[in-house]
């Protein structure tokens, strides 16, 4: 998007005009392979059109569940051009997860890839309302039919449902309208100087906010480009960092973790970029410090989630303090309150961290009590997350309300693990925290009081399997006699973190 040009009402209208202003221009480099604008549209209207004729109707929803391709993109930008709703899909689900998702969207058509279909057939049987599945490749090619007339969608559409969750029960889908998706990218945009000049280094999976919303996004809008990786890789990396064609780099602190250890094994160092982003988790500032030492280079931290995308950054310009989410982007509220009065507090106080703005979603799908709850009269949304402003105005996460688990990048939430292990033949009770990683940044563990006494760690880690992405299931499980409760019989959850943390020294 140029300067004093009015917005556009979808991320999906910005692509195609983009397209249509400099069709060969680089929009993904993508395994050696240069794809211009001009093709990946041309796929994106195609998918819309095949959509269209299969039969998806204005807000029916299609699930991605496939890992990083371009037409991935191409699948989301066309399902937003045939008017219907995406499902982003985690790759790593397994059955239970995608038959919780799929069946509370309501999903009619998916597009997976070969590694992830034996695992949706595997949830197939229990996914009626779930029509069609089109695999990446063949399939893909053969579902494209010819564009006729598109109808670009509005700013109040739904776009996007997106999966989080708290940690009692199930996920939520969080709905995304398209102005949203606009006006978040459009302060990212702003706040950070992306031009249509950039090329961003994008190694993060696309079904995630981070990935899609912010790195596939704000390519979009602006008209950029992007080099796009199947997954991370630290030599990878590293590699395109070296050859000096890309200005900017989004990642997780696990990964700036692997390219510090990458570039204390090589000989060479990266030339400069414009930006280094870091979100999704705590960046240490160990690795803040060691990343501008061995590159030259301060890495940005922000701060997002699901239901808003991006609310807070530290300055493109002007000090970016290791340990701070730095201010509210352009257009963007941010306060701190009191968890019980809701009351705002004063500058240092820690409390929950509360956010307002054209940004923030407008409620949760087919869950109104939920959207009740995490809303104010005033519209300000309550994220769950603690922390503090400075004076400076910067704020500081200091915790998660929810006992929310970030591992590697990942949301996991405890009861959801919980629920899994209580499964277990020979578990009586089990509490799951989040313990700190030095590569992870936190590690899932899990204290388990044994009613068999024969039950070992790896059963219990192998049980998980069958209903839990790799990165949820406990990386140890310690048993205990009991666990710490209180009055009322609730776990407390941060004594059984003290008593883990001491059984470690």
């Amino acid at each position: 998007m140029n300067a004093g040009e009015s917005s556009p009402a979808s991320i999906a209208e910005a692509f195609v005009s983009n397209a249509e202003r400099a069709p060969e221009k680089l929009c993904l480099r993508f395994e050696g392979e240069e794809i211009p604008y001009q093709r990946l549209c041309g796929r994106a209207e195609g998918f819309g059109a095949g959509l269209a004729a299969w039969g998806l109707r204005p807000g029916e929803r299609v699930a991605l569940f496939m890992g990083n391709d371009p037409d991935l993109l191409a699948a989301y930008v066309g399902t937003h051009l045939a008017g219907g709703v995406v499902v982003p899909v985690n790759t790593q689900y397994r059955k239970g997860e995608l038959v919780h998702i799929f069946g509370d969207a309501g999903v009619r058509l998916c597009l997976t890839d070969e590694e992830r279909k034996p695992e949706l057939e595997r949830a197939r049987g229990e996914l009626p309302e779930l029509e069609a599945v089109i695999e990446a490749g063949a399939g893909f090619e053969d579902f494209l039919a010819e564009p006729l007339s598109e109808e670009m969608p509005r700013g109040e559409d739904l776009a996007v449902i997106a999966y989080t969750s708290g940690t009692t029960g199930r996920s939520k889908g969080a709905m995304l309208l398209h102005r949203n998706l606009v006006a978040n990218a459009e302060a990212v945009c702003e706040a950070w100087h992306w031009t249509s000049e950039d090329t961003l280094l994008l190694a993060l999976p696309l079904f995630h906010t981070h990935g899609l919303m912010v790195g596939a996004h704000g390519t979009f809008l602006t008209g950029s480009g992007a080099e796009l990786h199947r997954k991370f890789d630290a030599a990878t990396a590293y590699d395109a960092l070296l050859d000096g064609r890309v200005t900017m780099f989004f990642g997780v602190p696990t990964m700036y973790t692997r390219l510090l250890r990458e570039a204390e094994a090589r000989d060479e160092c990266p030339p400069p970029i414009r930006l280094y982003v870091s979100g999704s988790a705590p960046l240490s500032p160990q690795a803040f410090e060691d990343f501008g030492r061995l590159f030259g280079e301060r890495i940005l931290e922000r701060y997002g989630m699901t239901e808003t995308v991006m609310n807070l950054t530290n300055p493109y310009d002007g000090e970016r303090k290791p340990g701070t989410v730095g201010r509210p982007f352009p257009g963007q509220e941010a306060r701190v309150v009191d968890v019980e009065t809701r009351e705002p507090l004063a500058d240092g106080e820690i409390g929950e961290i509360e956010v307002r703005g054209p940004n923030v979603f407008p409620g949760y799908w087919n869950r109104p009590d939920a959207t009740e709850e995490s809303f104010d009269p005033e519209g300000w949304f309550a994220t769950g997350d603690l922390g503090s402003v400075g004076e400076d105005g910067y704020f500081t996460i200091s915790g998660r309300a929810k006992e929310l688990i970030i591992s590697g990048g990942y949301n996991v939430y405890p009861r959801e693990v919980e629920e899994a292990i209580e499964g277990c033949p020979g578990v009586s009770e089990v509490a799951v925290v989040g313990l700190p990683d030095p590569e992870f940044g936190e590690r899932v563990v899990a204290a388990v009081v044994r009613e068999d006494p024969a039950l070992t760690a790896e059963k219990v880690t192998d049980f998980c399997r069958e209903d839990l992405a790799g990165y949820k299931k406990p990386r140890e499980v310690v048993f205990v006699e009991e666990l710490p409760r209180n009055a009322l019989g609730k776990v407390l959850k941060h004594r059984v973190r003290e008593g883990l943390s001491e059984s470690e020294e």
